[in-house]
């Protein structure tokens, strides 16, 4: 597509995010969150959640301001942008729950320095117009969010024997303690990414078979 060239808003505009052009099993982005905050089920699901209401307010601002940013302070006025809105929602998560948000702790206010929102906003919001850009952020939101339940529902059913903090498990299971702590991030991701490339690589010779 060339720059400046807007986009026809299509199925794709919203499903890509979700898995051709997923941020953390395809473009391994935003991986401080994913590992730091995916030890339960409810943290993995509040901070994509979090994560999308930026992006979508974030991007759905800059396109409507693309024409009026000087292109010299692009990255500071989206900076300021996206800080305007995670402030929001900081303090809506600690509005809503005081324990979420004390577990979540600092990841919170870092979603203003995630690539993958100002990413978004300058590869694509900023080159397209509202409608388009708020698509492709709930896309790549809900894309974000499912991965970071991926790890999280894996790591607490392994690490705690339950999933948002209902028991699953029988009680003679003796929980991976490793799972809730931080090498757990890093076996699961690895274990969700290595499954992935597979499915990958069996499409691609059912492909050339055909």
């Amino acid at each position: 597509m060339l720059p400046n060239q807007q986009e026809q808003v299509t199925l794709d505009t919203f499903l890509r995010g979700l898995w051709r052009e997923n941020a953390v099993f395809v473009m391994l982005l935003g991986m401080c969150p994913t590992l730091a905050v995916t030890n339960s089920t409810i943290n993995a699901l509040a901070m994509g959640l979090a994560t999308t209401c930026v992006l979508i307010a974030s991007g759905a601002l800059v396109s409507l301001m693309r024409s009026i940013i000087p292109k010299q302070v692009r990255i500071a006025a989206y900076i300021i942008i996206i800080a305007t809105f995670v402030t929001m929602v900081d303090y809506a998560i600690q509005a809503i729950s005081l324990d979420l948000y004390n577990a979540l702790g600092a990841f919170i206010s870092l979603i203003v320095v995630n690539c993958i929102i100002l990413g978004r906003a300058e590869a694509y919001a900023s080159k397209q117009n509202v409608t388009a850009s708020v698509v492709n952020a709930s896309g790549v939101g809900l894309g974000f969010t499912l991965a970071l339940l991926c790890l999280g529902t894996v790591r607490e059913l392994l690490g705690k024997g339950t999933i948002l903090g209902i028991q699953l498990l029988p009680s003679s299971f003796q929980p991976w303690v490793v799972m809730i702590l931080p090498p757990g991030g890093f076996f699961v991701l690895g274990a969700w990414l290595l499954l992935f490339s597979w499915i990958k690589q069996r499409q691609a010779r059912k492909s050339v078979a055909k």
